[in-house]
């Protein structure tokens, strides 16, 4: 479902951003480089050591292993259609899944290391037992692909459960009701035939801003997720830290791959860092007592820029200067973006141009005037020159024709974004 026939990449191909395909040579990149937007991929597997078993490892895995009565097979434990008829077999399970339950691994105190040096953009994980945030990562830093236990709510008149009478009702492994309409009450976790939340679909193309991709502890078998880590740009260095290989994480020139448990994976990279010590202070404070209250992280120093002019004053919207300057911004800043951003050599950000005009990064003109069409191909000339040869940015060529398009295709989720021409093998596939 996640994974696709893939070639490693040849021995004999040097890499092109990092020095070597090593783990020191990812911790030289990450200090030398200044790097400060790192995004994180997880999965079960990083919350393996703590107790809690991973989903689908034969033999290991929950849906292996569940014993619950009342299950016509161990799959619909996560069931919306099941747990309307009987949400007994779920909320005996729920109270070892509960946050608080379980002390975070030191691999959740990394990615909290991680914010306190200031380098991490977004950690996108599978998990739903918020052991990210135990381990004091905070709630902005995290998106739940697939929910989470934190909030609850009634599955028919969606009226929010108080977390004190919920946490009550898990330890008991009571079903809760809603006090409204007595209907029955779940936690806000994604269930197979339930959409995705929101927040993760609207921020499916984060991982983009970043300089470096840190992929842990998942199979990368469930869809759309399993797709994010391959859908990163080409030129970004990827780090998979796993008990196997998985997606296409080995086949680029900068990727490297660390093979064995995520605990011991961190522990060997924060060596490299030089941070072995700090982390393990950090993870100690995890203990039951201890204090994981969450520092701010230090500020990051950023290349200097030279001044932005003012914002132009308010014009009106109905007038073809207004327009043009409108175009005439985006435009340059979606030059600057790249330019300062990715900072990629020029044949990666010919990669980077193709997969912006692919997935629509360009000026979109739903319903757009004959007029502002005309406008656009105008500006596009003098920036690109009306034959395509004058270069937009140093060490760059014309990114293919601009289309201009409606960008509403429907994603498989119901949702107009656009996603369906990035992730054409997602429609119809299932939530968790």
């Amino acid at each position: 479902m996640g994974q696709e026939a893939s070639s490693p990449i040849d021995e004999n191909v040097p890499p092109e951003i990092l020095e070597s395909r090593t783990l020191d040579a990812v911790a030289k990149y990450i200090k030398d480089g200044h790097i400060s937007d790192i995004v994180v991929f997880v999965g079960a597997g990083i919350s393996t050591s703590a107790g809690i078993p991973d989903f689908r490892t034969p033999g290991k895995g929950l849906y292996d292993t569940l014993r619950v009565k009342g299950l016509p097979r161990n799959e619909a434990i996560f069931d919306l259609a099941f747990f309307k008829e009987n949400p007994d077999p779920f909320y005996s399970l729920a109270k070892t899944l509960y946050p608080g339950s379980r002390r975070p691994t030191i691999t959740h105190s990394f990615l909290h290391l991680l914010h306190l040096k200031g380098c991490l953009l977004k950690v996108f994980s599978q998990n739903i037992d918020s052991l990210e945030q135990e381990a004091g990562l905070p709630r902005e830093k995290m998106i739940y692909a697939h929910g989470n236990f934190l909030t609850q709510r009634c599955i028919e008149c969606f009226t929010e459960y108080p977390d004190d009478e919920m946490r009550e009702k898990v330890e008991k492994e009571e079903v809760p009701r809603c006090n409204s309409c007595n209907a029955f009450v779940k936690p806000d976790i994604v269930f197979f035939g339930e959409k995705l939340p929101m927040e993760f679909l609207d921020n499916m193309y984060l991982g983009h801003r970043a300089q470096l991709a840190i992929v842990m502890g998942t199979s990368l078998q469930v869809q759309p997720f399993a797709s994010l880590p391959q859908e990163l740009p080409e030129g970004m260095p990827r780090l998979l830290i796993n008990m196997f290989q998985v997606g296409d994480l080995g086949t680029r020139a900068d990727d490297v791959l660390l093979l064995g448990t995520c605990d011991d994976g961190v522990r060997q990279l924060a060596s490299s860092l030089g941070w072995l010590e700090e982390l393990e202070e950090l993870w100690a404070k995890t203990a039951r007592g201890g204090d994981v209250t969450t520092a701010q992280p230090p500020p990051i120093p950023k290349p200097t820029q030279p001044p932005k002019e003012p914002e132009p004053p308010a014009e009106n919207i109905d007038s073809a200067d207004a327009r043009e300057n409108a175009l005439r911004r985006e435009v340059t800043k979606l030059g600057e973006d790249i330019d300062r951003n990715l900072a990629l050599s020029g044949s990666h950000l010919k990669k980077v141009n193709k997969e912006l005009a692919k997935s629509g990064a360009g000026y979109s003109a739903a319903g757009a005037t004959r007029e502002d069409q005309e406008l656009w191909k105008r500006l596009e000339d003098e920036i690109f020159g009306s034959d395509g040869t004058k270069p937009a940015l140093q060490g760059t060529e014309k990114p293919g024709k601009l289309k201009l398009e409606k960008t509403g295709d429907d994603d498989g989720g119901g949702r107009e974004n656009g996603l369906g021409h990035v992730f054409p093998h997602l429609k119809g596939m299932s939530s968790l």
